[in-house]
């Protein structure tokens, strides 16, 4: 899971994986939780769109 952390805080956040990993555990650990939610709220809108898409 640190290698999707860290790819994840260089694209989107503009963090170096040195300065993500350089972090305590629990701050990691709070950014893959925080990071998971946002993911799941993007599936979660993407389906909605797919569904809304297939209704017209």
């Amino acid at each position: 899971m640190e290698a999707n952390l860290a790819y994840y805080c260089l694209h989107r956040l503009h963090i170096l994986p040195s300065e993500v990993l350089s972090l305590p555990r629990r701050e990691q650990a709070f950014l893959m939780a925080a990071i998971e939610i946002y993911a799941e709220a993007q599936r979660e809108k993407e389906k909605d769109i797919e569904n809304k898409a297939k209704r017209r």
